[in-house]
Formats: structure tokens, sequence, C-alpha cells
């Protein structure tokens, strides 16, 4: 059986209408191994069009190609692709090296397409170059090397897979006449050690050495004919050990990352600018995200600080329904609370939660003009006044110091309506119960200070202990019922816990918290919506990314038209540039966080000296997030160039200048 054979086989092109312009006709041809045939033609004979239908980049034809009896046309895509990369090895008139990779690399990238161990392919790379005379120049770009020196790469890659046929598209076309002499040798030699070799050429020196001329014009055989059999070598004599493991494995994730890296190097001044775009998007959401957090870390902190966290404020959920002040006129001690009052039953129920210590009874009214303090002739209007509890501590006393027995407590709010020495001496604070006024003498304990954001530091207001206000009430036959209760917990590991069960309840928190609770979702709305902002600039660097790889694809074509001629997938292609994106988008996440973290600071130590707050707080999860939606963008990016780049044909993408 023939290692090779052509069964009528035609190749033709449709012009406008039904014309056909026919480039191959009926070709029939045999051809086994250790043959060294030219292909001898004028140009556009059809020499080079039946070269590339023999090397699988062409399969747009009519007739059979059977190599070992397979007819390749009925190959499915990864099969001829197959075909290519372990059957077939192109030496190219004008070489076609990738520049940008060494003269080694360039002979390893045949075997890392069949993803061989880096170890064997390297080993058997330097082998094959040593044996054609390169060893010094294993490191050099092509542009280093002469035409000879370039064709000897060339030949070292076709070899390389150990294919059983080697075509040669005018191997000397552009060598001088010794280097010319030099090449045919080593194709010669190539052919007795079991090869079949064809080299397609119009020299007729190039003819004369070959042991059968196979000649074509206007796309059909004029004439065929062998001139010699060639000497066979035997085994021991071979110089070129063509023993190699394949393996049906395409390149691997990690060559073809390795591979995209080395690529980006060639344009890598380029590639930093495009990373350091991309990154400004990245930074940006990084940025805004920490903000938000820092402001809101920075409230937290500040409204705690002015209260026990070992204490949870609870109050009765509002009823409009209910009239609360109904039994003033039927008891003979009427609640006179404003507010839905705690029953027995609530307290109990409070009580019984989970790792609560112990339950304080509190009050609080808002009035308006009802209420007022007096002090050495002055007056001053009172619309809030409430209980002193654990929740109100040390740091909450502006001056002076929480009052005990027969003591209250006035906020700013009032002090400006008095002198400064009202501290320690004697007002008389009154309220209005029941459409009654009551009054009584305390002594002035201190100044209450609270927040901004807290109610209290703009309404005037008096504190007092529980106890003295029920004795107050009593005095005037009123009795107190509690309107808020404060519960103490163990442990402040316990207060988030205690919490939820009392919601859980039916209850309400404390004014504070449900102020907290707002503004920590007035700043989670501002964050997305600068975080929005920020994703404008992810949408250009994702746009930008696109228009660079698409640039990138054109300027590669005749790179991407060698890859696919020594045996590269579509996949393969695409995964080269998919890792190409997928870096410059890592690439990108990873400046985003440098310039982001030095931003970041930068702006903490202006607020730091401004306002003593870090106001930038950024998490590792912020960093986490930023690095993969770079590279998630990146890579996404990436998919339309690679597949655009995947589907060139190789046959035009090898024309290309």
């Amino acid at each position: 059986m023939c290692l090779l054979s052509l069964k009528n086989v035609s190749k033709h092109y449709n012009l406008k209408g039904n014309e056909k312009t026919y480039v191959l006709k009926d070709i029939n041809l045999s051809f086994n191994k250790h043959e060294l045939v030219a292909i001898v033609g004028e140009s556009g004979s059809g020499k080079s069009t039946l070269m590339n239908l023999i090397g699988g980049l062409d399969s747009k034809y009519n007739g059979q190609l059977l190599v070992n009896g397979r007819n390749i046309k009925k190959l499915k895509m990864r099969e001829l692709d197959e075909y290519r990369k372990n059957k077939v090895g192109f030496i190219f008139q004008s070489f076609n090296l990738i520049p940008h990779l060494s003269v080694l690399n360039n002979v390893v990238i045949a075997m890392t397409l069949s993803n061989i161990k880096n170890k064997e392919r390297v080993e058997r790379a330097k082998e094959m170059l040593i044996k054609l005379g390169l060893k010094d120049h294993m490191s050099k770009k092509p542009n280093q090397l002469s035409g000879g020196q370039k064709q000897r790469v060339a030949i070292a890659r076709a070899l390389i897979n150990n294919p059983e046929i080697i075509i040669a598209d005018e191997p000397t076309g552009s060598l001088d006449s010794n280097t010319s002499d030099q090449i045919l040798e080593i194709m010669m030699d190539i052919a007795k050690r079991g090869k079949l070799v064809i080299m397609v050429t119009h020299s007729e020196k190039v003819a004369a050495c070959c042991s059968r001329v196979i000649k074509i014009a206007d796309g059909r055989i004029t004439e065929d004919e062998e001139f010699f059999k060639l000497d066979r070598y035997n085994g021991e004599e071979e110089k070129i050990n063509f023993n190699i493991k394949k393996k049906r494995n395409g390149l691997s994730i990690f060559s073809a990352a390795k591979l995209a890296l080395t690529n980006m190097k060639e344009k890598l001044i380029r590639n930093v600018a495009i990373s350091i775009g991309a990154s400004i998007g990245i930074m940006s959401l990084i940025l805004m995200l920490s903000f938000g957090n820092g402001v809101k870390a920075y409230f937290s902190k500040t409204m705690n600080s002015y209260v026990n966290p070992l204490v949870i404020e609870v109050n009765m959920p509002s009823d409009d329904s209910e009239t609360v002040n109904l039994d003033i006129v039927t008891m003979e001690k009427p609640n006179i609370n404003k507010q839905n009052p705690f029953k027995d039953e609530d307290i109990q129920k409070l009580s019984q939660i989970e790792n609560v210590s112990s339950i304080e009874k509190g009050y609080s009214d808002i009035s308006m003009g009802a209420n007022s303090l007096s002090y050495d002739g002055k007056g001053s209007n009172v619309m809030r006044v409430s209980t002193i509890s654990s929740n109100i501590t040390e740091s909450n006393v502006q001056e002076g110091a929480l009052p005990e027995k027969g003591e209250i407590l006035i906020n700013k709010s009032i002090l400006d309506r008095f002198a400064e020495d009202i501290i320690g001496k004697k007002a008389v604070l009154r309220i209005l119960v029941n459409q009654k006024m009551i009054n009584k003498e305390f002594v002035v304990s201190g100044v209450y200070t609270t927040t901004g954001g807290d109610l209290t530091s703009i309404m005037k207001s008096v504190f007092l202990n529980y106890s003295d206000l029920e004795e107050l009430y009593s005095d005037n036959k009123y009795q107190l019922k509690p309107n808020v209760l404060y519960l103490n917990s163990a442990s402040s590991k316990f207060t988030d816990g205690i919490k939820e069960k009392v919601k859980e309840l039916g209850y309400s928190g404390s004014s504070q918290e449900q102020m907290v609770d707002m503004f920590d979702s007035m700043i989670s709305i501002l964050t997305y919506v600068l975080s929005g902002i920020s994703g404008v600039a992810l949408l250009v660097s994702t746009i930008m990314i696109i228009i660079i790889m698409y640039i990138s694809v054109v300027e590669r074509t005749k790179e991407i038209g060698i890859l696919k001629a020594i045996g590269a997938r579509k996949k393969d292609i695409r995964r080269i540039f998919v890792c190409e994106a997928f870096l410059i988008g890592f690439f990108s996440g990873i400046i985003g966080i440098i310039l982001s973290y030095s931003l970041g600071r930068g702006i903490n130590l202006m607020s730091n000296k401004a306002f003593g707050i870090d106001i930038v707080l950024i998490r590792n999860s912020y960093r986490l997030f930023g690095i993969s939606l770079s590279i998630v963008i990146g890579t996404l990016a990436g998919l339309l160039p690679a597949n655009k780049a995947s589907k060139l044909d190789p046959v035009e993408s090898l024309r290309r200048e």
C-alpha cells in the first residue's frame, strides 16, 4: 500500500455567476517512503496548491487524498489537526519562524502542541538542533541567523514530531548556492532514513538532486519520472534519531499560559499600558467599596462609643390605634406615659431571654412647650425628659458627672440658656402630668453629650434617675410605668443575639440603632452608586482589551498560520489568546490592588491629619473581588478575538506578510 496517493483530485474557485477556475485538474499520483520528490512548475501552475492539499492545510477539493489508505478529506477537524501535527512536517521558503521566540523555542513549540513534557521536548529539540549544526545558536532570535541557519531551524521543527511526510516549499529559494547544497544534502539524508520528502520548486538544480521529478502546468501533471532509487541507511548509521513518544493531547492550559506570557513580552510596553489602563476601573471600585466601609465603621464606632455595649435598649412597638391615656381619667394613679408602657408580662418575657443578666426600667417623654427648667430667674423649655440608665456612660458626660439621687443631667442646648456655673447648682424641673404641672428641685450634676446623629444633641433634654422620677410622680399621686427597658448582657458577645431575639418577640430597638441602620443603608446606596460609576471605567477597559486583542490577532495572523501548519487546533489557538487576555486581567487586578492600597493610604494620611480617622478601609474580600472581577472581565473580553483567531484560514494566514 502506498504511503500517499491522490486519485482524481481537482481544485477550483468559484467566480461570479457559475464560472469556475480550476487550479488542479484530475491529479493522480502515488508516493512511498524513501522518496525524494520534486514537484516542478512555473508560478501559478498549481504546485503550491497541491502542497497545501497534501499538507492538510486545504480540505476544499474534489477527489480522494489517501494517507496509509485513509482519506484525509473525511477526517474530522480534530483528526486533521493531528494529521498536520504528527504525519506532516512543513519547511517553508520564507522559513516562517516565530520572530519573538528563540531558535530552541521555535522547535520546542511543535512538541508543546503535542503536550509532551517540558524536559523531554527541550532535550529532544536540543539534540535535533545540535545534529543540524545549530548548537551555538539555540538562544538566538531568528533575526540573528543567516538564511541557511533559519532553514535548518525550520527543518528541525518539521522533523521534531517524527512525521512520515516532509513537504518543503522552495527550500533553497532564499539561499545562496553553497547553503542550498547543504540543505539539499540534508533533505536527501532525511529521505534515505525512511521519510517521504516532497519539494515544491521551480529550480532545475533542485529537481536534478531528486530521485523523482513531477512536472505540473496549468493544474495538470505533464510528466512524472523516477530517475533513481535512494540508498537506505540501516538503523545503526542513522545520525538523526526519530524515536519520540507522541501524545494525542493538545496544548495544555499551563503550556498555553507560558506561551502567552512569552508572546506578551514581545509587546511589553503596550501590554503594561493596557494593564494600567484596565486597572483604573478596578482601583476605583475597590476604593469606593473601601470608602463606604470606612464611613460605616467610623459611624458605628462613634455611636457605640457613647453607649454601653452590654446594654440593649428595648421599646414597645408603636400602635396608633391604641389610646394610651384612657386610664388617666379612671385610675386613682393614672398612667401618664405617652408611649405604650411595658406590662409586667412584657418584662417577664424579656427577662427570660438567654444571657440577659438583669433589666432596668426606663422612661422617655417628648413634649412641645409643656416641660421646663428654671435657674436663677432664667427659664428654658425642655423637649425631652428621660431617665438615666447603664446605657449612658461617662463618655456621654461633657462636664461634671453622671447624676446621683436628687440630681439631673442637662444637654448643651439647655446649658446655652444658662450660665456655665449652673453645674452643681439647684434648678427647678417642671413637667406636665395629666394637665397638671408638677415640679421638684434638682441639682445639675453635669452636661450630656452625644454624637451629632442623635436627636438628643438638638432637642433640649434633661436626664434623671428612674427612682427620682418615680418618686416625683408618686408624690403627686401618679403611677409611673416604664416605656423603655434596658437589658443588661453578661458579655458583649451575647449582645447581637439578644437584639435578634428582641426583634423576634416583636419589640423595637433603640432609636439610635434605627438611625445607625438607616445611615448604613444610605451609605450602602451611595457606595453602590459610586461603584456603578466605577463600572463605567470597567466597561471602557473591557472595550480597550477587546480592541487591543483584535489588533494582536491582525498583527500575528502569520504566526497563527504557522501554528496551524504545525498542528495547532482551533482550541489551542483560542486557548493561547484567552490566556493572554486572562494574564492582562490578572496583571490589571494586581496593579489595581497596588494603586488602591497606595492611594487609600495617602487618603488615610490626610483624613487622619484632618479628622483623626481612617476613611478608607480596604478588606481582603475587596482585594479578592477586585482581582477576580478583573480576571473575569479580561478573559471575557478576549473570547471574541480568540474565537476570530481560531477561525483564520491557515493558507491565507501564511500568505500574510
